[in-house]
This record gives C-alpha cells, structure tokens and sequence, in this order.
C-alpha cells in the first residue's frame, strides 16, 4: 500500500468532498475523450495505458494468487463510488441517468444525506478483513461471498470507480509530528479503534477526508505506479482551486444505497483475527516525515547535478553514517517510455558512491577532493537511472525468467538460490522520488524487509519532502534517527558546496 498525504485543504469536509469527487470523475473524462495532455520524459512520450486501470479496478484475493479485476471496460461500465464512515459503506451514483456527471452541489447533497446516516460506529468493521495476510484473507474472502448479501456488497465495492473514505478526527499532538500522524492515517486508518474500518485496502483508488479537512489518496501499487497517481492528484489540486460554476438541476435523487452484510459466527471470528493483527503492524510500523527547509532542487541544479541522483547519494550516505556500512538498496525507475511499461530497480550503491562516504569523514582529504567525489558519484548514479530507464536493468528481466520457470513446472535456476543473490535482492533500503508538479504532497509506503527503510522524497525548488518509515520491531533500525542523520548530512552536503565564509 502507498498513500500520498496532503496537508489540511478546508474546515468543510463533505463540502471539499464533492469537490474532489468532481475533480476526479474530470480526470476520468479527459481519459476517456483523450484529453489527457502526452507525458514526456527526456523528450520521449510515456505510454498512458494505465490511466484507464486506476478506476473501477481492484485487487481480488485467490486461493494460491491475486488477481487484478477491471471492470471498467464491460459494455456496462460503473456509475458509482463507494463511501464509508463510520465502517459503513454507501453505494453513490456519480452520474445522473442521462449520463451527464452530477453536480458538485448535487454529490455534496448526497455526501450529507450519508453523513446523517452513519452516525453510530456500532457496525463491524468488515474493511479490515482486507489488510489481513493475503492467504488468510482469501480464504476469508470465500466464506464471506457465500451468503448472496455479501456477494452483492463486495461486488458493490470492487466494482465501484473508486472509494471516498470519511474519517472520524485523530488526536492533535505536537506539530513536530502531525505530518507523520495524519500520514499514517491516511496509510492505515490508525488502527481498530479508529479509522482503519474505513478502508477497503484492495480497493486501486482510496481518496481520505478528515474531519479536521486534511485529505489523501491511498492507492493498491499492484494496479499503477506513483506517477500516473501523482498525475491524477496534480489535476485533482487544480481542479480545486477553481470556482464552481454550474448550478445542480432541480432533480430529486435517490438516497444512496447502504451496503449491508451477513456476519456469521465464522465471519465474525475472522474479524475479529483481523483487528488483532492489523493493530500489531501499525503499531510495528515507524513513520516519520518531515519537511527539509534548507534547499530543494534547486541547489543541485545550480551545481549542474541531477537532484534524484543527489539525493540519491545522500541517503547512501545518511545510512553509512547510522549503520557503518553500504547496503543492498533500490530506487524506482518508470518504464512507461515502452508500451504497457511498469517499473524497474535502480540499483542504487555504486563504487563511487562508496569512495565518496568513505571519504566523507576524513579530516585528511581535502575539500576540493570530496567535491569531485561526490560529483563523481551522482554523474555515476545518473548514468545507472539512464540505462535502467532506457529498460537495461536486470531484475525485472530475473523475475520475469524465474515466474516463467516456476510456470512451466521447470527447476529454479540455481541463480536464485544462491546467497549472493538473495543478498542482492535484500533491499534495506527502499526509495523513491514522489513526481509532484509544484505540490506540497508527501507519499510513503512500507519497507521491503523487516531490517530495512523505505524512504520517499518530494523535491520542490526550495525545500523538500521526506518520509521515512521503518520496523519498530528491528532493534537495528529508526525512522526518527534515520531522519535526523538526514537532515545533518543534507546539511553537510550543502556546506561542502557552499562553504559559508
């Protein structure tokens, strides 16, 4: 799971609601109608067939593999959205019944009608039977569709073009750590007793709005990756900004339809599992995000430098410094430049990386020697993104053989079960550059291993963007320490560009 968090938008939830209900099913026609501007990168177009996936899709549990269904291309494709507050979920048709999308008025009528009914909090939270283990879960899955009732709700929820999740408010703490609080509201609801029951966790597009008027997307990577997202979330913030001019039809609605469940006593039970194990995650979970003031992109530019690849070194960095050593870690590169494109490892630590941290520390090298280190060592991570973008990377190329051995029934080449490799593919450290177009967005996801970090980053002209998470159950790792050597080195980084006279 992934979120992108914003910061508070409005003091009006279901108000700014509609608003961003709006905004996306605008996004959702520009697809449709081809509107939707060609995307560069490095001057060569990225393919957009993955903007269609992100709406009435959802990530389905099986008996031995998960599947992606998309029903938004049947002859019949889906009217409406799914709400829950309060763990009870409505059934919102987003369009009136000459096709036409409604109104922002119109869906804000609808929005308080749900409101008024789902006061009490007494309902069992069925959205947290989706964050259990996916073998566990699907098995749950399977008992829960045979009642006919389920069959129909869930059915209501997967199918739906995505999910509005109205959240109760979380408690205000100090405001050191309120970006990492609502963060992690948005990622996992909180917990049991609070806003996880609110969340559909298969479910590609989960937009969060908090009482307090802070808001966020969560969204199923299996689907898409983080840029067509961010895109979205760009055009959604835009869209915002505008004033509403169309006036709603003096047409009676219906009343959304409430999603109702059977829960037997094994149903129950399996619940009941579920919120024991999601509160042990949460609370193992670290988030940590945080706002770099000193400089942002620009600063990197100035020296002709790639931002990504400098901060890229720097995290290398950052981690020598709090663990003493180099670890197996990974950036993100798109490969939308190929048709039906994903994404590909970068594989981050590089010889010249290591001589620059080596280097870093030693009184005895000069000033002038650790500039050209440290220059070598972004134009040498630099090159590795160029070629892993231009699809000259490895592991996604061993994955595919590997599933392909696996699915002809053939032996695993011994490859994979040698220790080099499975210390190669052990990613402690797990990044990512967050796309955002001039946006104060932050986004975060979980480690790849128990004894690693995943770190993500929104470089803006001035200032930029971490989030840092990490197991509280590794004695070895810290979100918070990780954070705070960041931001030292950070600091040094620009000192030995910069020196002050």
């Amino acid at each position: 799971m992934i979120c992108v968090y914003r910061t508070a938008s409005c003091l009006f939830p279901c108000r700014f609601a509609s608003r961003l209900i709006a905004a996306v099913l605008d996004f959702k026609a520009k697809i449709n109608t081809g509107q939707l501007p060609v995307e560069f990168m490095r001057r060569k177009p990225l393919c957009k067939e993955l903007y269609p996936l992100l709406f009435s899709s959802c990530r389905i549990p099986g008996p031995k593999h998960d599947y992606i269904a998309h029903y938004g291309r049947s002859r019949r494709s889906p009217t409406h959205i799914t709400v829950v507050r309060n763990y009870q979920f409505f059934q919102l048709e987003v369009y009136n019944s000459d096709g036409s999308r409604m109104t922002e008025s119109q869906i804000h009528g609808q929005l308080l009608r749900i409101r008024s009914q789902s006061w009490k909090t007494d309902k069992e939270p069925m959205g947290i039977l989706t964050s259990e283990h996916r073998h566990t879960w699907g098995e749950a899955y399977n008992r829960l569709l045979r009642d006919k009732l389920n069959q129909e709700s869930v059915r209501m929820i997967e199918t739906g073009l995505f999910s509005l999740c109205l959240d109760s408010p979380v408690m205000r703490i100090s405001d050191e750590k309120y970006a990492s609080r609502k963060a992690a509201q948005v990622l996992h609801g909180g917990g049991t007793f609070s806003n996880s029951g609110n969340r559909w966790f298969d479910k590609t597009l989960q937009f969060v709005v908090g009482e307090d008027g802070s808001w966020g997307l969560l969204y199923e990577q299996a689907t898409a990756e983080g840029p067509p997202v961010a895109t979205l979330l760009d055009h959604v913030i835009e869209y915002c900004e505008k004033p509403d001019t169309k006036r709603a039809p003096l047409l009676p609605l219906p009343m959304p339809k409430k999603l109702y469940f059977h829960i037997d006593r094994e149903i129950k039970r399996d619940i009941e599992h579920a919120k024991q194990n999601l509160d042990i995650l949460i609370n193992d979970l670290d988030v940590n995000v945080f706002n770099f003031k000193k400089f942002g992109k620009n600063l990197p530019k100035q020296h002709q430098m790639s931002p990504n690849s400098f901060i890229q070194v720097a995290l290398q960095l950052a981690y020598y410094r709090v663990h003493s050593e180099v670890c197996s870690a990974c950036d993100i590169a798109t490969q939308r430049m190929f048709r039906g494109g994903r994404t590909e490892y970068i594989r981050s630590p590089t010889k010249q990386g290591l001589q620059y941290i080596l280097a870093f520390d030693n009184p005895s090298v000069s000033r002038e020697a650790k500039q050209e280190l440290f220059r070598e060592a972004v134009d040498a991570y630099s090159a590795l993104t160029e070629a892993a973008l231009n699809g000259h990377g490895i592991d996604r190329h061993l994955l595919g053989l590997k599933l392909q051995a696996i699915e002809e029934g053939m032996s695993i080449p011994k490859i994979f079960m040698d220790t080099a490799y499975g210390l190669a593919t052990h990613f402690k450290l797990r990044t990512g550059q967050m796309p955002a177009n001039n946006t104060d967005s932050v986004m975060c996801f979980g480690p790849l291993v128990p004894d690693g970090y995943a770190v993500c980053y929104n470089p803006q002209a001035d200032h930029i963007h971490f989030s840092i998470t990490a197991f509280n159950c590794c004695e070895d790792t810290n979100a918070e320490r990780l954070a705070r050597t960041l931001r030292d080195t950070m600091c040094h980084l620009q000192e030995m560009l910069q020196p002050t006279v």
